[in-house]
């Protein structure tokens, strides 16, 4: 059942990203909203992928590539949802094939049994989950940020442009967008102190490190941001190098020790 609902899906995903594409190229500014209908069918089977394949195992399935889907989940279903209010369509031409791939790769080579957590474990995860997902929306604004940025001072003025707002605006919705996975990462660290047994035990410590180095590193940005008034390619440079920490954090460490050394972790 779950090969057809990520067969399905995967196939919407694509269908949603080439009716974008084409309403972008029609009106870049104000792109139709049909894809929308496809894309948000596409969320609705690749969540039910999800509860499925639980339902299956008795339990929730957090491994690597679960996890990993589930963050492509929240990026297509937050760039999906967010960008007509904030005319930031085009991203979703990024999240929703990515949100496909994470989707394959989560059947071709996710584990089919779950993870023996209580319900604290799951509130903790879920919150990760949310963060990354979030965080990983403002680091895709923040590319974005770079390219507008770059148009401009080389005088570039390319069509891909007006399908983007304006710049203040774009820096606008990337801090709001850094402050809302900020409060996220921030609840994770609190439940995972609260929640997580040996936290700084051997095999988790580069994750707890890596973590917080990513938490200090999104607070001094935002704090920068309001004290300093940060803002160009100095705020672009501070929050893709603390999503870089926030990836290693994460799925670096689920990577090595899941995928290399075979021990399961939150």
């Amino acid at each position: 059942m779950t090969l057809a609902l990520v067969i399905a899906s995967v196939l919407l995903y694509l269908l949603a990203t080439g009716m974008l594409a084409a309403a972008l190229r029609v009106d870049p500014s104000s792109p139709a909203d049909g894809w929308r209908v496809p894309s948000a069918l596409a969320l609705a089977l690749h969540a039910a992928t999800h509860i499925v394949a639980w339902t299956e195992v008795h339990g929730p399935d957090l491994h690597f590539f679960a996890a990993l889907s589930l963050v492509g989940l929240g990026m297509a279903a937050m760039t999906t949802f967010v960008a007509r209010r904030e005319r930031v369509a085009a991203l979703a031409i990024v999240a929703l094939p990515l949100a496909a791939a994470m989707l394959v790769a989560y059947r071709a080579y996710g584990h089919s049994r779950s993870m023996a957590l209580d319900w604290q474990q799951q509130l903790h995860a879920a919150l990760a989950l949310l963060a990354y997902a979030t965080l990983a929306v403002a680091a895709l604004l923040a590319v974005t940020l770079w390219a507008q940025e770059r148009a401009l001072r080389r005088r570039e003025f390319h069509g891909w442009r007006r399908a983007l707002p304006p710049l203040i605006q774009l820096e606008s919705l990337m801090f709001r967008t850094i402050a809302v996975g900020f409060a996220l990462l921030t609840a994770t660290l609190l439940t995972g102190v609260l929640f997580v047994q040996n936290l700084f035990a051997q095999h988790l410590v580069h994750k707890t490190v890596l973590s917080l180095l990513s938490w200090l590193a999104f607070g001094a940005l935002l704090y920068g941001r309001r004290r300093q008034g940060w803002r160009g390619a100095k705020a672009v440079r501070w929050t893709l190098a603390a999503m870089a920490l926030l990836v290693l954090a994460y799925f670096g460490s689920k990577a090595v020790l899941e995928l290399i050394l075979h021990r399961a972790v939150v």
